[in-house]
């Protein structure tokens, strides 16, 4: 663990005694990015800020190194003298495995620092019900579910790793479930989906994933964990849309099993088009978005986290939805609908 009371720290230049090093990886993405201000304000820690290509959104006094992650020899020189290690690589499967197969073989020896690993509530694949960190992980949904897995899995032989595996990861600057969700409603695309939209919405607001994060790096006695991370009482898919157009001040229109036929056979083609005109033509103009085949999927699926252990072994308070979706719908309507640069559409279900 991370910064207790028995670690004694070295000295730095000045005679102070440094704080321990902690290092984000992903820490340009919208998680990770949460997670270094909490980190570099936390009086405990000092975040070190990996990024691979820029280092936009993180605060000019954080140290950032340029890091390709998947590359094994320059991801053990970055794990020099630091204490902890916040995983919050997103992106493609190949990605996400090999940055995954990267650290775990970095920090398989006794002498490992703490990992706090963000994996995600889609490792449980396509099961139904109340499910707790004891089901089976099968990684069943899609690439990105397998792909999951298979981090979780080479993590075997990494003696400090925490689990993180949150659920529907929203709140301002959350590119999908609140700046996207959010545009959909206010533009009526999005409503209430019938009988197709009563699945489980697992929401875990972003400053609840940070708070387990901080904990999860300092815990004693959680070596090898997983945690689930939601909502304990989650709405349906239905109930979240109704509660955030409210927030919005925007009619839950409802929307039929024709109109979302309609949505994804006519306009969802020649958007995914629009889109990838725009990335080469005019880089930064935001496109509206095409709602996605595997929101619609995720609507319909019947199964809630038991979030039990992580109230009891990590303390966690969690934000009210209310709350959550407020801090949501002043950001999407502040920057009407969230600034281009947020919205990255490698960010899956986490």
């Amino acid at each position: 663990m991370v910064g207790d009371a028995g670690t004694q720290r070295e000295p730095d230049a000045s005679g102070t005694a440094a704080l321990p090093r902690i290092l984000v990886l992903g820490a340009g993405g919208f998680i990770g990015q949460r997670v270094v201000r909490a980190l570099a304000h936390s009086g405990w820690a000092t975040p070190i800020a990996a990024v691979h290509r820029r280092r936009a959104g993180l605060p000019s006094s954080v140290e950032t190194v340029q890091l390709d992650a998947c590359q094994p020899e320059a991801l053990r020189a970055a794990l020099a003298n630091v204490a902890g290690v916040v995983n919050c690589i997103m992106g493609d499967a190949q990605t996400i495995e090999a940055s995954a197969r990267a650290l775990f073989r970095a920090c398989a020896g006794p002498q490992a620092p703490r990992v706090v690993h963000l994996s995600t509530m889609m490792v449980y694949g396509t099961q139904t019900g109340t499910l707790d960190e004891t089901a089976p992980l099968r990684g069943d949904w899609d690439d990105y579910s397998r792909a999951k897995c298979e981090a979780e899995a080479l993590a075997r032989d990494c003696p400090t790793v925490v689990h993180l595996r949150p659920g529907i990861v929203y709140g301002a600057h959350s590119p999908i479930w609140s700046g996207w969700v959010g545009q959909w409603l206010l533009d009526q695309r999005l409503g209430d989906l019938g009988a197709a939209g009563e699945g489980i919405c697992n929401l875990v607001h972003v400053d609840d994933v940070v708070a387990a994060v901080l904990i999860a790096l300092r815990a004693p006695g959680i070596e090898g964990q997983a945690f689930n991370l939601s909502l304990p009482d989650p709405p349906t898919w239905n109930g979240y849309f109704r509660a955030y157009a409210g927030a919005l001040d925007v009619a839950c229109v409802p929307i039929s099993a024709g109109r979302l036929a309609l949505e994804r056979t006519l306009l969802a083609p020649p958007l995914k088009i629009l889109e990838l005109l725009a990335s080469r033509l005019r880089p930064g103009w935001q496109t509206p978005q095409p709602i996605r085949p595997w929101l619609l999927r995720l609507c319909a699926h019947a199964v809630r986290l038991d979030v039990g252990k992580a109230e009891r072994f990590l303390g966690l308070q969690w934000t009210p939805l209310e709350t959550g979706l407020r801090d949501s719908a002043d950001w999407v309507l502040d920057v009407d609908g969230a600034d281009a640069g947020e919205r990255d559409s490698a960010a899956r279900p986490s």
